[in-house]
């Protein structure tokens, strides 16, 4: 598709302001010549979301974050039928975390320690000195792993996702273009920021209005839908329009499930993602995102979501 090369060419980092503002320029001419209005809405800390159409009368929105996460040197692991391998996981990750912080924080303060002692400073002022190294280097660490330097490969997280919403923008029927909205989120790798400011400002959106948020929606054949409590009685549409073929095992889950993504914001959301099966783990699971690897988008997984999300917004009364 033309429009996953010329993202993953030109805007597949948007991190800083300068990269977010000069994809916000993109979305509003492509937005444009598909006969959508487009605005940006500023949220809390500096979210700056981007909303294509009217979701107020929409007769369902489509998301998806628009923002890069830092680049990690392991994965985000996700396996969203198995909240306990998902959780064991973060804390293990969270361990390491602490202990690469312990080591290094130890290390510059033993040789803070050496190096005060060698120049002849006082206890007391060597002490300080040991303390702020260590301090500032604990702080450093805790900045690189949450907000540094950005990942240079979002193929799947979340290009896809962002593609995937210009393909169902671009497939819609000219008369039924007022049944779809779509808002590209802001902050999502930030904790969902984005998509919170959005939601405490349009609250009956918030409550009443269904929203399918494709986040990692390009790597792996196994496609699910994480529905929300207020979004239960909206399987049977889901089932309608996403159903499973030679190509993909889709299911629509509305229990023992867990997605973490901006769709947690509304009560009628629906995760959206992609995902492999683990023979080991018995599970399914998403890895590769967060780090040099994340460089598979599959057009088989946008052309599928896409085609047959424009086609249920079309037909919706």
């Amino acid at each position: 598709m033309e429009t996953i090369r010329e993202i993953l060419d030109i805007y597949q980092i948007r991190k800083t302001k300068k990269q977010k503002s000069a994809f916000i320029e993109y979305v509003k001419t492509r937005s444009a010549q598909n006969g959508y209005p487009c605005r940006i809405e500023k949220g809390s800390f500096g979210a700056r979301n981007i909303v294509v159409g009217d979701p107020d009368s929409a007769k369902v929105v489509y998301t998806a974050h628009y923002d890069t996460c830092p680049m990690l040197p392991v994965p985000n692991f996700i396996t969203p039928k198995s909240f306990a391998i998902y959780f064991i996981y973060q804390l293990l990750l969270t361990l390491g975390i602490f202990a690469v912080m312990f080591a290094v924080g130890f290390a510059v303060g033993f040789c803070g320690a050496v190096s005060c002692r060698l120049i002849g400073l006082d206890e007391a002022a060597a002490d300080k000195v040991i303390y702020l190294l260590t301090y500032a280097v604990t702080i450093g660490i805790l900045i690189l792993f949450f907000a540094g330097p950005a990942n240079k490969h979002t193929a799947n997280d979340n290009t896809s996702g962002v593609v995937t919403l210009l393909e169902i923008m671009e497939r819609m029927p000219e008369e039924k273009r007022e049944n779809a909205a779509f808002i590209f989120f802001d902050l999502e790798e930030s904790g969902l920021l984005g998509s919170s400011s959005y939601a405490s400002k349009h609250k009956e959106q918030r409550k009443n209005k269904l929203l399918l948020n494709f986040d990692c929606v390009s790597d792996g054949n196994n496609i699910i839908f994480a529905l929300r409590k207020g979004a239960k009685s909206d399987a049977p549409l889901l089932e309608r329009y996403f159903e499973s073929n030679e190509d993909f095992n889709v299911e629509i889950l509305s229990k023992g499930v867990f997605y973490p993504s901006d769709q947690m914001q509304f009560n009628r959301g629906v995760g959206v993602a992609a995902l492999k099966y683990s023979k080991t783990l018995r599970t399914l699971y998403m890895d590769r995102i967060h780090t040099s690897r994340d460089v598979i988008l599959d057009e088989k997984n946008i052309e599928y979501l896409a085609v047959r999300g424009a086609k249920m917004a079309a037909e919706m009364e």
